[in-house]
């Protein structure tokens, strides 16, 4: 059963075109990645399926309603959380969450047991004000306003921009969590790593979907040599590599340049004959496993909008 489906949509701010032709289906009890950098237009699409804006053309259903013509069910069924911090700062962490369950005509108590073990993380602060909690636990309280009404669809977008790595951990093991009891939820994100943690995504950049698939699938599809290479001066490495007779691409990649080859011949031997004839030294070079964040540029790479 499809929980989201999305249809041609567009949408432009003036000359800007912030989505073009989007079109997807996610389907229920599933964990849907949206995955792309700031301005690919991840924001823009969640705030068309959440009813807070209109698209210029095409359709959108959340939970089988038209995202224009039944908004107020689609509101009281789903749960979003922006990307900025939302809530109200001056209120407590009680009362934010009292005030959410009372909009939507519920308690703490009646969905409890849908935040329990998120709020037990931050219930030792439940008398603080929401603008004096840290990173973490302002995505925590979001989360918990979010579920108290025990929406069927949620919508998170980029939840773990500016927290810790830790955190950032513990909120995806909420997600599997909230997975597991039914809930499809839909989360934007601009760290490719994340992407391995959904059950499918869809790469998105400049407003256009590029892919659309589950992570494994998609790096399979990546059938190109890659290799890791290291040397000292790492600015003239990747210069004199995307000048390297069989490469294909080349860019930074941590510590590394990530170079791809034409041809399934090319062997390590022959780029590092290659480099040293350029003088560089401190060479290391290795084949290596591809990830999706590769994936994801050899797809901008090939749509032109590298």
């Amino acid at each position: 059963m499809e929980s989201v489906v999305v249809e041609s949509i567009d949408k432009s701010f003036g000359p800007t075109k912030a989505l073009e032709s989007i079109s997807f289906a996610v389907q229920a009890g599933t964990l849907f990645g949206l995955i792309g950098p700031d301005g690919a237009g991840k924001s823009t699409l969640f705030r068309i399926l959440t009813t807070l804006l209109l698209a210029d053309r095409g359709t959108a259903t959340v939970a089988g309603y038209d995202v224009v013509k039944k908004y107020t069910e689609i509101r009281n069924i789903v749960g979003y959380m922006p990307g900025r911090f939302s809530l109200y700062q001056d209120l407590t962490v009680q009362e934010n969450l009292a005030f959410f369950a009372s909009i939507f005509g519920t308690t703490i108590q009646e969905n409890y047991h849908l935040i329990k073990d998120i709020y037990q993380q931050i219930e030792a602060f439940k008398d603080r004000r929401a603008g004096k909690l840290s990173g973490g636990m302002k995505q925590k309280l979001a989360l918990c306003c979010a579920l108290i009404h025990k929406p069927e669809v949620l919508f998170l977008d980029e939840p773990t921009t500016g927290v810790d790595p830790v955190s950032r951990k513990e909120f995806w093991e909420m997600l599997k969590h909230l997975k597991a009891q039914g809930i499809t939820i839909l989360v934007s994100t601009p760290y490719m790593d994340e992407a391995s943690l959904c059950d499918r995504v869809a790469f998105i950049q400049g407003g256009k979907i590029l892919t659309i698939d589950s992570p494994e699938a998609i790096t399979r599809k990546f059938t190109k040599p890659l290799f890791a290479v290291k040397a000292k001066n790492m600015y003239k490495l990747i210069t004199d590599l995307r000048s390297f007779a069989g490469a294909d691409s080349c860019y930074s990649f941590g510590e590394y340049a990530h170079l791809t080859t034409t041809h399934q011949v090319v062997a390590i031997p022959q780029i590092s004959e290659f480099l040293h004839g350029r003088g560089h030294t401190e060479v290391e070079i290795t084949q290596t496993p591809v990830s999706i964040e590769d994936s994801f540029i050899d797809l901008m790479q090939t749509s032109g909008q590298a």
